[in-house]
This record gives structure tokens, C-alpha cells and sequence, in this order.
């Protein structure tokens, strides 16, 4: 039974998680198609401002914390900067919110939500705006069934640095260090389980922070992984995307590469001519209204010298960060949704790593919304999400009758959830 604030009705809680999954549509959408021409404001908040030199922290412990009064927010809201990782190794500041419910209760569990692609300029960090409605319907949805809501802006948005876009190590830690960063603020009481779940780029952080959950952050118990459209098979994105509106992406994932793993295991100047290196200027100067903008018209055959799939370490790097090429499951159950007319990430992406995973033995579900599109799956899928997590949190079974009406459900492995010796 999905837990609500005090004085919510039935009614009400699911106007409002209407209201959250039409807010999310009209969000991912905009994020990509709005015109957005608006470059990187001069400067950001005093908040974003990183201590120079940074005291040395493990990942997760708490730089600072900024209370945010937000209109319509069923709960309370902090910004958060906390330690994380690099891939490289190096400790790091990263941004992000964390919001509690104000209901009293002694302790809540945690949906940490990975972020769709924003873009990879600062301007970009979600953070930034808390206040907005997409991201008030999201948290309320999640706040009136009782969840500490942590939403991490991923490391290099809002912080120094590039934004690693779609590089899954540093998106993941950056998902799960916020929650360690939950836990350890006494007045969120947060417990230490947790749910990790993202859309589109955040499909992609949250199959990454599933991967490396257990050795990453063996001290939280995660219950279990959603996660929507999720970029894979990158071997073929740069094929997949040339005429596309969306082929700014190669763009955005060629600098974010090469900001996770630098020049030399991620050599721009081998998949770049002169003219494209120039046009990934444009990453630093606006989200992806913008790119889209800056992108259009644009042959993007003429900004590359050679498809990075045959490029020894651009191979490499995109086999190591597809998550249809992981060689083991990790020990919760998955979700994985998917709209049967997705324009972006193609439906039989995530059909091959469902087949791949299944062979490892990972217990999963795979909800394929027919005729839906890539935003559109999130308002048909929604209330059947969340009672999925209602069910992991409650540790029972997560079958195909969770699956929303009209759905193509394939599930691997469930009935392990049944056994007594499964604890998720």
C-alpha cells in the first residue's frame, strides 16, 4: 500500500501524479525541442562556488547544504554539495537536491532520480531551479507516498569541470553519493534504502549506479533499479543519429567522453575534423534548446573524421559504457521501460540488453508501451512505476501484474521473488 502524507486523499494523490508524469512529458520534450537560445548565464549562485582548495571528504560526505523554500512543494527541499568521484580517481564536489516529506515520520526511504540529458554547459544543472513545475510534480509524486526525493545534477553541472555526459561510472556515483548524502543529514531521516530510478541519459546513470551499487556503496541497501528508455548498443548511436534532430548527441557524448577519460583514451582528434572540435564549443554555451539550435542544418557528416565505433579507443570506451554490454547482474531487481515508437532511443536497444541480461541471470521486467514515444511513455507508465517501487520497498513479489494495462511485459527471473531466500 503506497503511503501518503496526512489530509492527501486517494483522489487528490492521483491528480497529483497525473499532473507529475504530464509535467515530466512536457519537460523531457522541451528539454529537447525548445529553441532555448539562451547561452551560460556570466555566473552562478554563491552556493555553486566550490571551496578552493577542496577539503578532502569520502564519497557522500556533505560540503554544504542550502535550504530552498518552494511554493506547491509537499515536503522540504535542501540543495546539497557533497564528494564524490571522478573516474579518475580524484575527489570531487557535486551538486544536487534532496527533499523530505514533512510527515513526521521517523525515517523514510530513498528514490534517488537521475535526470534525463539537460545538457552539459552549468547552466544545465537541475538544481538550479527547484521551483519548477516539472520538477515540484516529480518530487510531490514521490514525497506524498512518504520517499526522501535525492536528484543529483551529475558531476560537471553547476561544478568546475565538463560534464562527463553519458560516461555511467561517473553518472552512478554521482546517483549514489547523494544518497549517502541524504542519510547522513539527520533531519532528512533518510534510512539506507533506496531506489534508483532515471529516464533517457538517467536510464543510462541509473543502470550504472545499479552495476555499481554493491561495491561502490555496500553500506546502502538498493532495492531495486527503473530505468526509462536507457541509452545502449552505443556502437551504433553515431549511425543511428546523423540525420536525426537529436544528432547533436554525438557532439554532446564525444565532449562528455572525453571529459570522463581524457584525450588520450578518448582522442577527439581522431573522430573530429578541425570544423568539428570548433562546433563542440557549443556544449559549453547552452542546453540543449540550445545545441539543437546550433545543430540545425549542420551536415554532421562533414564534423567527423570517422565513426567512433571504429576507432580503437573510442570502441573501447563505448563498449565500457553501454550498459547491454555488462557481463554480470547486480542483486536487485530491474525495470526497464521502453515506448514502442521511441524517436530517440530505438525500442530494440533496449530488447538486446534485456536479452543479454536475462542471460546473466538478472532478475528483471521489460514494459514496452506500444505507439508511445520517447517522453511520451512517462505519464501511460507512471502510477504502475511507483507501485512497482511501493512493492520493492515493501519486499513483495514484482510480477507481471504490476505491469500498466496495455503494456508488452517480459520478465526474467521473478519468481525468485518469492522465495524466502530473496531480500533484495
Amino acid at each position: 500500500m503506497a503511503r501518503h502524507l496526512p489530509g492527501v486523499s486517494h483522489m487528490t494523490f492521483r491528480r497529483r501524479l497525473a499532473l507529475a508524469a504530464t509535467m515530466l512529458v512536457t519537460a523531457t520534450t522541451l528539454s529537447v525541442l525548445g529553441p532555448g537560445a539562451s547561452a551560460i548565464p556570466p555566473s552562478l549562485p554563491g552556493f555553486y562556488t566550490v571551496p578552493s582548495p577542496l577539503p578532502a571528504g569520502a564519497p557522500g560526505e556533505v560540503i554544504s547544504t542550502e535550504p530552498v523554500p518552494v511554493a506547491g512543494l509537499d515536503g522540504t527541499l535542501w540543495r546539497v554539495m557533497y564528494h564524490s568521484r571522478s573516474i579518475a580517481g580524484d575527489d570531487i564536489a557535486v551538486t544536487g537536491m534532496i527533499a523530505r516529506p514533512d510527515d513526521g515520520a521517523p525515517t523514510h526511504d530513498v528514490v534517488t532520480w537521475a535526470h534525463g540529458t539537460t545538457g552539459i554547459a552549468d547552466s544545465c544543472a537541475p538544481s538550479l531551479d527547484p521551483a519548477s513545475p516539472s520538477s515540484v510534480a516529480l518530487m510531490n509524486a514521490l514525497l506524498d507516498r512518504g520517499y526522501v526525493v535525492t536528484a543529483t545534477d551529475y558531476e560537471g553541472l553547476g561544478t568546475p569541470g565538463r560534464h562527463p555526459y553519458i560516461a555511467g561510472i561517473s553518472e552512478g556515483r554521482g546517483v549514489l553519493d547523494i544518497v549517502r548524502a541524504a542519510v547522513a543529514l539527520p533531519e532528512v531521516k533518510a534510512s539506507t534504502n533506496y531506489i534508483v530510478w532515471g529516464h533517457s541519459q538517467g536510464g543510462h546513470a541509473a543502470m550504472f549506479a545499479g552495476h555499481i551499487a554493491a561495491d561502490w556503496a555496500p553500506e546502502l541497501t538498493l532495492k531495486g533499479v527503473v530505468a526509462g528508455a536507457p541509452p545502449s548498443q552505443l556502437l551504433l548511436i553515431n549511425a543511428a543519429l546523423q540525420k536525426s534532430p537529436f544528432k547533436y548527441y554525438i557532439g554532446m557524448a564525444a565532449a562528455g567522453l572525453n571529459a570522463g577519460y581524457g584525450d588520450t583514451l578518448a582522442p577527439l582528434d581522431k573522430v573530429l575534423t578541425p570544423d568539428g572540435l570548433t562546433w563542440l564549443d557549443n556544449v559549453d554555451d547552452g542546453c540543449t534548446g540550445y545545441l539543437s539550435s546550433a545543430s540545425s542544418g549542420v551536415d554532421f557528416t562533414t564534423l567527423q573524421k570517422a565513426d567512433p565505433a571504429t576507432v580503437p579507443e573510442w570502441r573501447t570506451l563505448l563498449e565500457q559504457n553501454d550498459p547491454g554490454t555488462f557481463t554480470e547482474a547486480f542483486a536487485a531487481p530491474l525495470l526497464v521501460i521502453h515506448g514502442g515508437n521511441d524517436e530517440q532511443i530505438p525500442v530494440v536497444a533496449s530488447a538486446l540488453m534485456y536479452q543479454t541480461l536475462c542471460g546473466l541471470g538478472q532478475t528483471q521486467s521489460r514494459w514496452v508501451l506500444p505507439g508511445q514515444s520517447h517522453a511520451g511513455v512517462i505519464a501511460p507508465s507512471a502510477e504502475a512505476m511507483l507501485t512497482w517501487m511501493d512493492a520493492r520497498f515493501g519486499d513483495r513479489p514484482v510480477d507481471a501484474s504490476l505491469a500498466p494495462a496495455g503494456a508488452e511485459v517480459q520478465n526474467c527471473y521473478i519468481p525468485t521473488l518469492a522465495t524466502p531466500a530473496y531480500t533484495g
